[in-house]
């Protein structure tokens, strides 16, 4: 048995001070010091002789993070990501669950391939691991029974998978989805969120041909907003949510970047209240004036775009309007960045700030910790259909206990990533991590690593 006791406790409803007792790698109690019987009840908890007290005066405690988008590179890209290292940086953010996204080499876009990233991840993933399968214009009938019936053959279960990946309107390899009637029988789909990467080619295209045009092989990365365009998120995500109205989808729009898609959201929400809102820390932190100091660094997918957006953001985080955060975390070598605009990969390494970035934010935004738990786990494990991701007994005591106060500045040295760096290097945060649990054990204690 441990007791994390007199801890802040973070939920959706509430925070306040009280005890967290956990059993067998799950919660079985919470007590609150106002309530009357506290002192009485948690004091038999603690004459337990099994009993590890954790005394956390000062301290806040929230479930462990449910990040639903995350790239770990494997397998086929192992030389700068996999999934022992990513998993270590994700922890290290507080994140104790991830869902890996189905763009790796080979795609995950059959049932073998799925086996085959369960099998990677067995025993060497630090957080809760899980893949969405990816949709392509010609497996969306495979899909479909695959994720009612699974597939004996490849030992895949339909709970194994938490999600169908579509990139429409842009993506890399086979894996664009543009065929109407490929996208209408994936948007029908009513057993897994549908989670979609919205950004139209045909607009990226022509605003790369006029860039290439005026500036040559030298093109700014300060472009990029303007290349990878608010019209061409906004064309796509149209199109997205008006399908999903249509057919009731349980649709997640990943990686919100402009202020129209917020707006947008707010309206199709009153039609389909299935529809929830995705952004990553990327776009509540930085803006356009950061491509001229960090260039390549800060170049993914969408785009990060103005400063009035990341408020549009920050605004929505508060209003409850993006329903979770999903770090984007894709690592590429800075060796890699070093290349010229149209060579440098977009995506950018970023999970291990994941909460400290939320924490700062809060902060300097009035926005209470109830909305950043909410965004952070609680939101995600609704959608899901997951037993952790809240403070709530029966559930996993997947945890994390952080330092409201504390701040510390982002260095390169300590990140677990494998490319070894991070756009936030320098920056000086709060929210620093003191320990992490995942199943009631501790994977990260007195703000290291312990495996």
């Amino acid at each position: 048995m441990i007791i994390l006791h007199k801890a802040t406790i973070v939920t959706g409803e509430k925070e306040a001070v009280g005890s967290i007792i956990i059993e067998e790698g799950r919660i079985s109690d919470i007590l609150y010091a106002d309530a009357d019987d506290y002192d009485f009840r948690v004091g038999k908890y603690i004459e337990d002789a099994d009993a590890e007290v954790w005394q956390l005066e000062g301290k806040h405690v929230m479930a462990g993070g449910i990040d639903a988008h995350v790239h770990f590179r494997e397998p086929g890209l192992t030389h700068k990501a996999d999934m022992a290292t990513e998993s270590r940086a994700a922890v290290s953010g507080g994140v104790t669950t991830v869902f890996d996204m189905p763009n790796t080499n080979p795609p995950t876009i059959t049932a073998g391939a799925l086996k085959e990233k369960m099998q990677l991840a067995e025993g060497r993933s630090v957080a809760k691991t899980g893949f969405h399968i990816g949709a392509t214009n010609s497996n969306a009938d495979s899909i479909c029974n695959l994720i009612v019936n699974g597939d004996e053959g490849c030992g895949v279960k339909a709970e194994d998978i938490p999600g169908v990946k579509v990139f429409m309107g842009s993506s890399t390899g086979n894996m664009l989805v543009d065929q109407k009637n490929s996208l209408e029988r994936l948007f029908q789909i009513s057993e897994k969120p549908i989670l979609v990467h919205c950004e139209d080619e045909q607009t990226i295209k022509e605003n790369l041909a006029a860039a290439q045009e005026k500036y040559g092989d030298d093109i700014p990365f300060a472009e990029h907003e303007h290349i990878r365009s608010r019209r061409a998120c906004i064309k796509s995500s149209i199109k997205a949510l008006e399908m999903a109205m249509k057919h009731g989808t349980k649709l997640v729009l990943c990686h919100i970047s402009t202020k129209e898609e917020i707006e947008m959201v707010r309206a199709a929400k009153t039609n389909n209240p299935d529809i929830t809102a995705e952004t990553s820390c990327n776009y509540l932190w930085f803006s356009n004036e950061d491509y001229e100091r960090a260039g390549s660094l800060v170049k993914c997918n969408p785009s990060i775009k103005t400063a009035e957006d990341r408020q549009a953001l920050r605004n929505a985080l508060a209003e409850g309007l993006i329903d979770t955060i999903g770090s984007d975390h894709a690592p590429h070598l800075l060796s890699e960045k070093e290349g010229i605009y149209t060579k440098a990969p977009s995506g950018l390494p970023s999970i291990q700030q994941s909460l400290p970035v939320l924490v700062t934010i809060a902060r300097e935004e009035g926005i209470p910790l109830t909305r950043i738990t909410s965004a952070f786990s609680e939101k995600a494990s609704e959608i899901y259909g997951l037993k952790r991701g809240k403070i709530r007994r029966g559930y996993d005591a997947d945890l994390v206990i952080f330092d409201m106060n504390k701040e510390f500045i982002v260095r390169a040295e300590d990140q677990q990533s494998k490319c070894g760096w991070t756009p936030y290097e320098g920056v000086r945060l709060k929210g620093y991590i003191e320990a992490v649990l995942i199943d009631g054990k501790a994977v990260i204690r007195d703000g290291k690593l312990t495996v």
